[in-house]
């Protein structure tokens, strides 16, 4: 595949292109031009760390907590520090949002910060901050959505690839990720987004969703009682093989919820990635993490692409600069 430098565009035309945006709730209020100015936007602010240290100087954000969290608390604090702003956390439980009037409570928030992310169990949860936010506001995860993964992962893409134009395979269930990739491949209109997606987790997304982006021609849905054998073939001739974990993490070791959990991998685990699937495949592996190592990724598949892993964990920190970024300078 070629490979192409990506020029940064003048701030100013990067403001006027999302002058209306106000808050990433997913992409659909998005085009696939104001995508790829945060793309080459964060690309620069990777390369170029020290001409944007004090960009927003000043700036607070405030991030609230839902779901546990490593990457998303550590590269949101981490991106607002390095942009010269500071950082507010709090965890849901620890918060008046479990007991009091929750539009109230977001206006509060809003009168003291710039901007705000929000990791939310349900995707009805972040459309109330959306719809009450006096800031931007950023969906840092829910049941259905999961923008700022995705834009890492398309940052990763233009960094190995040089371009967005890849052919990728996600095997597991239809869940935030999934919805995500699908919803970015889609508005992009480049590349294609196959998915092997015998499980399906509730989420907020009805079926015109997927109808509506398979028209595009940039989503692909496989037949999933397909073989392993016939999916080989598919992994074959692939750029890029993404999976995720086929248990959400707040289930996970939940005792509740044991016997789905085992009825779920059991059905789950011969769509493992593993060196099997990956025999005669050039493809790089995603996966958004936490990694059950053992169960949708095999311990020596995890370790062969670990890097590539990393890049992808790392590369949020940027994605998220770059929405931040753009969000507040365009509200401002």
């Amino acid at each position: 595949m070629s490979q192409r430098d990506f020029r940064v565009r003048p701030e100013s035309i990067i403001r006027k292109e999302v002058s209306d945006m106000k808050n990433m709730l997913n992409f659909k209020n998005f085009s696939a031009e104001e995508l790829m100015g945060i793309l080459e936007l964060a690309l620069d602010m990777k390369k170029n760390p020290e001409k944007y240290a004090d960009s927003l100087k000043g700036k607070k954000l405030y991030s609230l907590f839902e779901k546990t969290s490593t990457r998303t608390f550590l590269s949101f604090a981490t991106g607002i520090t390095e942009l010269g702003g500071s950082y507010f956390n709090q965890l849901w439980e620890d918060s008046n949002f479990v007991l009091g009037e929750p539009v109230s409570e977001i206006k509060y928030v809003c009168r003291n910060v710039d901007i705000i992310m929000a990791r939310l169990v349900k995707n009805e949860t972040v459309e109330l901050f959306g719809e009450n936010v006096t800031v931007p506001f950023i969906n840092g995860c829910d049941s259905s959505f999961h923008p700022c993964q995705i834009l890492a992962d398309a940052l990763t893409i233009l960094e190995k690839f040089g371009s967005l134009n890849v052919k990728l395979l996600f095997i597991g269930a239809k869940n935030n990720v999934f919805n995500s990739l699908v919803e970015f491949f889609a508005k992009m209109k480049m590349g294609t987004i196959y998915g092997l997606t015998p499980l399906v987790n509730n989420t907020a997304c009805g079926p015109d969703f997927y109808e509506e982006a398979k028209a595009t021609g940039h989503y692909v849905e496989l037949d999933p009682t397909m073989s392993m054998e016939e999916a080989k073939a598919y992994v074959k001739d692939m750029d890029i093989l993404y999976t995720d974990t086929w248990v959400d993490m707040e289930f996970f070791n939940n005792p509740a919820y044991k016997q789905q959990k085992e009825e779920t991998l059991a059905k789950m685990m011969p769509y493992q990635i593993n060196d099997e699937l990956l025999e005669g495949s050039k493809a790089i592996v995603f996966h958004d993490m936490p990694m059950h190592v053992g169960f949708e990724i095999s311990e020596s598949v995890e370790k062969k692409h670990l890097d590539t892993i990393l890049d992808e964990a790392e590369n949020r920190r940027h994605a998220e600069k770059a929405v931040m970024y753009t969000l507040i300078k365009n509200y401002n």
